[in-house]
């Protein structure tokens, strides 16, 4: 017996189902939609009527998964299993879901499935390994620092010395490259070290004053080819923070979009978009806030190659010829001590750096 030939009575036997707020689809031998409750069709955005007769596969999982789930319970091949599932609906993202398959004894429905979101569990999950390794690539590239700048001052106080004992200019050339490759490193260094030594001062601030002094300096780096819009809402609090910290960290994000723009800037219609919102009842790192500054830095290039989403944070790695690698880490860094986050969410043609940062 099939969904289309599924008895009303029976159909009015799972009716207690509407009572539950866990999403309740059934599924019979061959694989359709014999039944869902009331949650099923708010999360499945889609109507009791539409769904019952489709094949479950279709809006959940695959076709393949779903056959093999209800080949399993025909089997009573297990009492009750969990997954991950993916749930598509029409006109947007698949949305991953949390599964429990239990296996009931019938030969008219075999198989109950209980959904549940979990997208926001995945959110945060993947927003702690994220903290996680940053804090120990950072707490590695600190020691790594710290060890490479003495020897570093006396190889370059060595060139310093020999170059004064050499008389040749072709000679001092040498001594020339390595002072300059030390100064180079010094550099680094200090790049590496600067978040953990300048003292914070934090005051009360404007978001929008901050985004305006980006948007003037990178004006001032671009002033061809780069458009950079701005979106701001008014209602946007102030907020406790340091400015100067603020300021870079936008700066670095806004900065590396430009870089990434290059082809557009070259054609002429290279955009970067300053947005800024609140956002409600926002969790991060397991933090709940009431409210939190939403700042989005939305480009139209060519995204974040596949290969570095996962990673785009991470110090040292850069997705451009000659960058160093440390903009993005510093700006999440900055960020991280205002207790918020950053996460990006790119394809071609539009890349989103989005900052949020708690207000209350």
């Amino acid at each position: 017996m099939n969904a289309a030939e599924f008895p009303f009575g029976l159909a009015r036997h799972y009716d207690g189902l509407d009572l539950l707020s866990t999403a309740v689809m059934l599924v019979d031998v061959d694989g359709r939609i014999a039944h869902v409750n009331q949650a099923a069709e708010l999360l499945f955005d889609t109507s009791r009527k539409t769904l019952i007769g489709q094949l479950a596969g279709r809006v959940l999982g695959d076709d393949a998964e779903m056959r093999q789930l209800v080949t399993d319970a025909q089997a009573n091949a297990f009492g009750q299993r969990n997954q991950i599932m993916e749930l598509r609906r029409i006109g947007r993202d698949p949305l991953p879901v949390r599964v429990a398959a239990t296996v009931q004894f019938g030969e008219v429905i075999p198989l109950v499935l209980e959904v549940t979101e979990i997208e926001q569990q995945l959110k945060v999950d993947r927003e702690e390994r994220q903290i996680g390794l940053t804090e120990a690539n950072r707490e590695l590239l600190r020691n790594l620092a710290h060890e490479i700048k003495n020897p570093l001052g006396g190889v370059r106080g060595a060139a310093q010395l020999l170059e004064a004992e050499l008389a040749s200019n072709d000679q001092r050339e040498y001594t020339r490259v390595i002072i300059a490759e030390a100064d180079r490193l010094q550099a680094l260094v200090d790049r590496l070290l600067m978040p953990h030594r300048s003292p914070r001062v934090v005051s009360e601030l404007n978001i929008h004053e901050v985004c305006e002094r980006v948007r003037l300096i990178m004006v001032s780096e671009f002033p061809r080819g780069l458009s950079i819009e701005r979106d701001y809402d008014a209602s946007v609090p102030e907020l406790r923070g340091d400015k100067e910290q603020l300021i870079q960290a936008l700066l670095n994000v806004v900065r590396n979009a430009a870089q990434a723009l290059d082809a557009r800037i070259d054609a002429g219609d290279a955009e970067i978009l300053l947005r800024t919102r609140v956002a409600r009842q926002v969790t991060i790192a397991r933090a709940r806030h009431r409210l939190a500054l939403d700042l989005c830095v939305i480009d139209n290039g060519p995204g974040v190659p596949e290969h570095l989403k996962d990673r785009i944070f991470f110090p040292l790695v850069s997705g451009r010829d000659g960058g160093n690698g440390l903009g993005l880490t510093l700006a999440q860094t900055f960020i991280q001590q205002h207790e918020g986050m950053i996460e990006s969410d790119s394809r071609p043609g539009r890349t989103n750096f989005r900052i949020l940062i708690p207000l209350a």
